[in-house]
């Protein structure tokens, strides 16, 4: 009889057990799929996506303003080589690319053409310049826009040919600015006065040009 009995409590307690195997086993696929969610959170976290953007790259063109402009126009010169004096008239043109809105790079030429005065001999002369360099534009609200730039590059003089003068050339530089009035859209009624150096038998020479003209934007 009391192996009987104790048969029956083993076998009335099996009930209680099954219910804790159920209840660890229930416990352990709920830890278990924590631990997979955090991981998973974990991931998406350093994942590229939801890493910060990268900077926009640097733009090279003007957001508020027309990349190219071209100027063409009418000069006074005055020039004062080899002891010389004398004025040409002529025209200029220039080309500039901006990169953003207040700063380009620009090329330029000059031509001219005159007479070097009766004193001591006339001679016809004719002018050429040609140079590059930084253009610097300030922008406003405004029709009228100031404008610098700065200019190297080389300055050549033909003379009549005689024994003393003929054709010749020299580093020179143009140094100077002038304000665009904005007539239409991409149309503007120009205004210039530059300094132009030249370097003739190794010496400075201080001459000035006066223009104006019309720029064009596009």
């Amino acid at each position: 009889m009391v192996k009987y009995n104790r048969i029956l409590e083993c076998e009335g307690g099996h009930p209680n057990m099954w219910k804790s195997l159920i209840l660890c086993g229930a416990f352990l696929c709920l830890s278990l799929t924590a631990t997979a969610n955090d991981s998973t959170g974990t991931l998406d976290a350093s994942s590229p996506a939801s890493a910060p953007a990268a900077p926009a790259p640097i733009s090279l063109h003007p957001s508020e303003r027309a990349p190219w402009q071209v100027g063409v126009g009418f000069q006074y010169q005055h020039f004062s080589p080899y002891g010389l004096s004398f004025h040409n008239l002529g025209e200029t043109e220039d080309i500039t690319r901006y990169f953003n809105n207040w700063l380009g790079v620009e090329a330029a030429t000059g031509i001219g053409f005159g007479h070097t005065g009766t004193k001591p001999i006339n001679l016809d002369a004719m002018s050429v310049f040609l140079g590059g360099g930084p253009h610097i534009a300030v922008m406003n609200k405004t029709r009228f826009e100031p404008w610098m730039h700065v200019l190297l590059g080389m300055e050549h003089f033909r003379f009549t040919q005689t024994n003393i003068l003929g054709s010749n050339t020299s580093f020179g530089f143009m140094a100077g600015g002038g304000v665009d009035i904005n007539i239409v859209r991409h149309l503007s009624w120009r205004v210039q006065g530059n300094y132009l150096g030249t370097d003739f038998q190794s010496a400075l020479q201080t001459n000035y040009s006066f223009g104006t003209g019309l720029a064009i934007s596009w």
